[in-house]
Parts: structure tokens; C-alpha cells; sequence
């Protein structure tokens, strides 16, 4: 058994001995935009790693009782925008998150080219906007602090996240839906090994194939790439990449990096030397396995754990 899979069943059988609680919900309770409400099941295309998702969901794992900080953070897994890694960059990492009282709820977003989609870039990100807003607005039924929700993402999910964390509005006061109210700006990122932009000599193919089709106007390419949409008002981050990475470039990292360094953002960045892709909490060796402490050490340094 590979030392992921050894740490997920450990995570898990603490997390049920600890009488932990986790909920299972869909992100929107009538048709969801975008949509034209026909949807299939999703198919696991390999272990763990899903695909045609046509239905948005949010699993939400909570620490157990008394421990607690009121942070928590929406968990965008990778797949290129093709499936989504729902254990290694999913479930592993909410039920890291709890162990030191962090709220750790995983987004099955849908997933562009999936049946009942009808826009393919529009429906992920009106997913995580969705996800942020709904949780600010129950943050005091689930015992969370408005204003300490994160949002993460891994690779293409990474890419989700960051595009999260540069489009972003405070609500509809007009709206007749609660949720649609209020603001869907996440208080802080946490990307590892993101897909940032869609410029075709740093992209990662795959993803922008999947999300923007094969020849995308100029303008939605600059859309869709975090290092060209910074604001004053873009959230702190933290961000994580490997120098060997071929799969998704570490200037991805360093462009935006250096884009929230211009805008006076507070950012912190880690670049391994060896760590390859894909590698979640565990799976690499040397120096790259350091950045979930380091990760850990950053929301602490902002005063999320508190």
C-alpha cells in the first residue's frame, strides 16, 4: 500500500474514532447556472480520480468538538479539467486541515464538457463563488469566522482557486437568495503547483484546451489567467511549486508571485528543486515534502489559527 493510501486510511480511522463530523451537500438547490439540469453519473476513470461531474457538491469536514479555530478552507482538487483527484488533493488534505482545527471542506465542481454543462468556463468558477458565498453565510451555523475562509487549489484545481481569488464581488443586496448576498472574496489562497495562466507558453495544455476550447478570443485568455487580474484588494497567499515540475511550469508560480509582489499583496512562496507534479501531501521525497508545515506556518503567521 503506497504511503498516501496508508495516510488517508490512518487520517480516516481518526477522524470516525474522534467523532468527527462530515456533511455531504449539493452547492445549489435548484438548477444551477450554466446548466441545463440533465445530468449523468460521474464515471471513475481510475482510482480516486473522477470525471463528468455535472453536479457541484460540497463535503464538509469538521474538527472534532473543542478543537476548532473557526478557520476553514474550500479545497479545489486537480485534474486538468478533464476529472478531479478527489482523495490526494481532496478528502487527505480537509482531513489534514482538521487536525489542527482548520474546517477543511472539499468542492466537487463541475467539470467543463460535462454533460448538463452549457457553458464550460463559467461553470466551475460560478461554482467556487457559489462555495465561498454559501459558507460565509452559514459561517455562524457552522461555527466558522466570516472572515477567515480560504480557498485552495491543486494544479488545474489551483487555477480554479486563483481565478477565485482575482473575480470576485460583494454580493447582491437585491438578491432574493441569502447565500447570493454576500461577498464571494476568499480571505486567503493556498495554491500548490497551480495552472495560473492560460498563455500558451506557460499553460498547461490540457486545462486550457479543457476549459476555453481550442481557439479562445485574446480577452478570455487574459481573463483566465490570475497573473493579469491583481488587485489592491487580492487576497493573501501562499503558494507552492516544484522547479522540476513538467507538467504544469513553476512560472506559473513565479509570474504571479511577482504580480501580487507589484500590488503590494502579502505572499509567500516555496519553490523545491525536485518534487515533479501532482505530489499532495506525501507523495514526493526531500525538501518538497516540508510545504504542508510550511503551509501550516503561514496561515498561523496571519493569524488564521486563532
Amino acid at each position: 500500500m503506497k504511503i498516501a493510501q496508508l495516510l488517508t486510511a490512518f487520517l480516516l480511522f481518526s477522524f470516525f474514532a474522534n467523532s468527527q463530523t462530515i456533511d455531504n451537500m449539493k452547492l445549489w438547490p435548484n438548477q444551477a447556472p450554466y446548466s441545463n439540469g440533465k445530468t449523468t453519473p460521474m464515471k471513475e476513470v481510475r482510482p480516486t480520480f473522477f470525471s463528468n461531474i455535472g453536479e457541484a457538491e460540497l463535503d464538509i469536514y469538521r474538527p472534532e468538538p473543542g478543537k476548532a479555530n473557526g478557520t476553514a478552507v474550500i479545497i479545489c482538487p486537480g485534474g486538468g479539467y478533464a476529472g478531479e483527484s478527489m482523495i490526494k488533493e481532496g478528502s487527505q488534505v480537509a482531513l489534514w486541515f482538521n487536525s489542527f482545527g482548520v474546517t477543511g471542506i472539499v468542492l466537487k465542481y463541475r467539470i467543463p464538457g460535462s454533460d448538463g454543462v452549457t457553458d464550460r468556463e463559467k461553470a466551475p468558477i460560478s461554482d467556487a463563488q457559489r462555495a465561498i458565498r454559501y459558507i460565509r453565510s452559514k459561517s455562524a451555523e457552522l461555527g466558522l469566522k466570516s472572515n477567515q475562509i480560504g480557498i485552495m487549489g491543486f494544479s488545474a484545481g489551483g487555477h480554479l482557486a486563483s481565478t477565485a481569488g482575482t473575480h470576485f464581488d460583494d454580493g447582491n443586496t437585491q438578491a432574493s437568495d441569502p447565500v447570493e448576498k454576500v461577498s464571494c472574496r476568499p480571505d486567503f489562497m493556498l495554491l500548490i503547483y497551480p495552472v495560473v495562466s492560460m498563455d500558451t507558453t506557460i499553460t498547461h495544455r490540457g486545462s486550457r484546451l479543457n476549459l476555453l476550447g481550442k481557439n479562445p478570443d485574446p480577452e478570455k485568455v487574459k481573463y483566465y489567467s490570475a497573473d493579469q487580474n491583481v488587485t489592491a484588494n487580492t487576497p493573501p497567499t501562499f503558494l507552492v511549486h516544484a522547479s522540476d515540475d513538467k507538467t504544469v511550469k513553476v512560472d506559473n508560480s513565479i509570474n504571479l508571485y511577482f504580480a501580487l509582489q507589484r500590488m503590494g499583496i502579502p505572499v509567500e512562496m516555496h519553490i523545491f528543486e525536485k518534487g515533479g507534479h501532482g505530489f499532495g501531501l506525501d507523495q514526493t521525497k526531500g525538501t518538497a515534502l516540508a510545504w504542508p508545515d510550511r503551509c501550516k506556518g503561514w496561515m498561523e503567521q496571519h493569524n488564521f489559527l486563532k
